[in-house]
């Protein structure tokens, strides 16, 4: 059953997730409430079964403008809890912060701004709409770039990086120029038809093993954080697992019948990043 939310909205259709930041008029910033909100929602699409693969959107024009600083301004201690997070370098913000072991699609459209990066620098497969648009704020307003940069790092070229960290406000990475250096897969014009075509994606991708993508997420994922050799021994753990599991039977006779194969329920899963702990 679906859980009660004031800045989410949490829904299924079939096999697909969807978490939708949900705070259209604020340009779905994040305030207290959607901080606290967060890890249940990533918690509880992760837990259902019948969700294979999750995707992240925003309410409305913008996909997300950061932090709400204007509740900020108005009332420090509402984040309070966010700051002691943020100073153990224990956020609990995106699926990669929250331990989701089932992939993970960000469909981008309008504005991602500052700490909406988080999203995109942690999702598994980011879809942009021909209208999105990059800012890192952070330096603009008194404040750090750091976890979202770094991240970034992973996925597309340092200096870019850099120079949207530094320029702060002042600078913006648009849809095109994003895709060129690697941070999204794809590009969807008409910018309208993106939520439809990240459910298309969503499904296929649905349509595999629930077992084999969780623990190759957490392979390749752990192939970020450490050398090759070592990442390469680790992950023969992660193949050698697939081994007798009834998902490399029911796979090569579902293609020779010519069906769809009936996977088995995804087991249980250590955490993808070395954000570390699986969540309890």
């Amino acid at each position: 059953m679906t859980q009660e939310y004031q800045s989410l909205r949490v829904s299924r259709d079939g096999p697909v997730g969807w978490l939708e930041l949900h705070r259209p008029r604020s340009g779905n910033a994040m305030d207290a409430a959607m901080l606290d909100e967060l890890p249940r929602a990533w918690a509880e699409l992760d837990d259902d079964p019948d969700v294979r693969v999750i995707v992240n959107v925003g309410a409305g024009r913008d996909f997300c403008t950061g932090l709400d600083v204007g509740q900020l301004g108005r009332d420090k201690a509402a984040l309070r809890e966010q700051s002691r997070r943020t100073k153990r370098a224990e956020l609990r913000i995106t699926g990669w912060h929250c331990g989701v072991v089932k992939p993970v699609i960000a469909a981008v459209r309008g504005r991602c701004v500052g700490g909406g990066l988080h999203f995109v620098a942690d999702a598994d497969i980011v879809l942009l709409g021909w209208d999105a648009v990059f800012i890192d704020s952070h330096v603009s307003v008194g404040q750090v770039t750091a976890f979202e940069g770094i991240a970034l790092t992973r996925k597309m070229a340092a200096e870019t990086i850099m120079r949207l960290a530094l320029a702060g406000r002042h600078e913006r990475l648009g849809a095109a120029r994003a895709y060129q250096l690697g941070l999204s897969s794809e590009i969807v014009d008409p910018p309208e038809t993106l939520r439809e075509r990240a459910a298309a994606l969503a499904a296929t991708i649905a349509r595999n093993s629930p077992s084999a993508m969780a623990a190759s997420k957490r392979a390749l994922y752990r192939a970020l954080e450490a050398g090759l050799t070592e990442m390469c021994q680790a992950a023969a753990a992660d193949l050698v697992g697939m081994w007798g599991h009834p998902d490399q039977i029911e796979g090569p006779a579902a293609f020779v019948e010519k069906r769809e194969p009936r996977w088995a329920p995804l087991e249980a899963a250590a955490p993808t990043g070395a954000k570390g702990v699986r969540r309890t």
